[in-house]
Formats: structure tokens, C-alpha cells, sequence
């Protein structure tokens, strides 16, 4: 069945009113016409089985016969990563989408230097969450991730966040597998999962040793991704499938 995305607000228990890109898609690319099934999203753990209505030429009603809910994962967790060249950062997003983080941080780094002013970052960080919503209509997630806008390693250090376990990807002889300190993490504390976690990865190259230094001190420990060297978003796409793994295997 075909999935679509509305804004929390705009989604009700008697009718959701598809529009703008959403409607055109709906009705002049799988035309969909009344009696047809749908599923809307609001990316906050709802999900609407709807049966479409009174199609117009730019909206479509879509009628809700029956609404789920589901709860955050009891692990919520924040992907920090470096703002590669180019548009690979689309990619990461998407797939830190379907692999279910609650957040994205794009990180400005000593090694990738662009430039990105007020107006800038915030044009990106709607394109950047245009296609995690194009993501969980894919995979299904009822979920959102939050994509925030660019951030040096410095600044977001300066909000002192706390997390249950941080962890950044390294070449550094000190790196460990994840696996470790997620053990360690429940001997430390006896929980089976840490209910917060912070994934660094930074550009291909790795972090400036005073960036690596930095979030080290912040209580990050290093990782290891193995012998090879990996391309910025697959390294991305490790460290969250390795999370994944970890804290839904308990």
C-alpha cells in the first residue's frame, strides 16, 4: 500500500487532506482514486490506513479508517557526522533514516571545509529532512529523525550533552570494537542497553587529531571499523547497523 507523509498537525481522526508534492504524487503519478488505500505517516509514531476521497485536481482527501501508534525505541540515537563533499551526505542521510536514528547532526570538520551561512543551513537542513521523509515512507519507519543544521566540532561540544554511551569512529591505536563497549556499558551500569547513544564519524582521513582529542575528553570512546579505510558513508552505515545489532539483540 501506498505510504505518504503529513505533518503531525495536519493529520485528524476523521480526514487527512493530502497536498503540494504529496497530492500531486498521489494523484498524477500512482493515481489514486477514490476507494484506494493509503497510508499516511506524521513521523511521531503514528500511522493512518485511509481510503482515499473526493480527489481534486491539486488535493486529495484521504478518509482514516483506522489509526496506530507506536512508541520511540527505548534507545534513542544520534548520529554525528561530518559533512562530506558533494552530495554524499544525501545518502547518509537516507540511510541513518532507514536504520532508524532518532537524530542527525551534520558536522562541519577541519579535514572538508565548507561554508554554510544562517540562510545556507537551513535550506540544507530542509533538503536533508525532504529525504528522510522520502526514507521512512520507503521503509516504513513511523518515525522521523530530527535533522539539524550544520555544526562545528567545537560548538556542538560547547552544549554539553549528555549520553548513555558515545562512541567515534577512529584509526587510533586506543579504538576498540563496538561490541566492547557496549559490554562494557553493562557491567558499568547493569542495564541491558544504554537508553541514549552519540555515533561520531567523521570525514574520510578521520578527524583532526585536536577534533579526535576533544570529543575523546567529551567521554566519546574510539571504535574501530576494521582494517580498511571507509568511505564516509559507508563508515556511517557500519557504525549504525553494529548499534543496531547491539541493542537489539538483548
Amino acid at each position: 500500500m501506498h505510504r505518504f507523509y503529513v505533518p503531525p498537525r495536519e493529520c485528524g481522526e476523521g480526514t487527512i487532506t493530502l497536498r503540494d508534492r504529496e497530492a500531486h504524487h498521489a494523484l498524477h503519478v500512482l493515481r489514486l482514486r477514490s476507494g484506494d488505500g493509503a497510508v499516511v505517516l506524521d513521523g511521531v509514531g503514528n500511522e493512518y490506513h485511509c481510503e482515499a476521497s473526493n480527489p481534486a485536481r491539486k488535493t486529495l482527501d484521504l478518509a482514516v479508517r483506522q489509526k496506530s501508534s507506536k512508541p520511540r525505541p527505548g534507545c534513542q540515537v544520534t548520529l554525528v557526522q561530518a559533512v562530506p563533499k558533494g552530495k554524499i551526505f544525501d545518502s547518509i542521510v537516507q540511510k541513518a533514516t532507514e536504520l532508524g536514528v532518532a537524530r542527525l547532526v551534520p558536522l562541519l570538520t577541519e579535514r572538508v571545509v565548507r561554508q554554510f551561512d544562517d540562510e545556507k543551513s537551513d535550506s540544507k537542513a530542509e533538503h536533508w529532512r525532504s529525504i528522510a521523509i522520502e526514507s521512512i515512507k520507503q521503509c516504513g519507519s513511523l518515525w522521523l529523525p530530527r535533522i539539524e543544521a550544520p555544526v562545528s566540532v567545537t560548538d556542538f561540544l560547547k552544549r554539553h550533552e549528555e549520553f548513555d554511551l558515545s562512541l567515534i569512529a577512529s584509526f587510533e591505536a586506543d579504538s576498540r570494537h563496538p561490541g566492547e563497549w557496549f559490554r562494557a556499558f553493562r557491567e558499568r551500569t547493569g542495564k541491558k542497553n544504554p537508553e541514549s547513544i552519540c555515533v561520531w564519524v567523521g570525514p574520510e582521513g578521520d578527524f583532526a587529531s585536536t577534533e579526535l582529542s576533544a570529543v575523546k575528553s567529551a567521554g566519546a570512546f574510539p571504535i574501530t571499523l576494521g582494517p580498511l579505510v571507509l568511505r564516509s558513508e559507508t563508515a556511517a552505515t557500519y557504525c549504525l547497523s553494529v548499534v543496531n545489532y547491539e541493542i537489539s539483540r538483548n
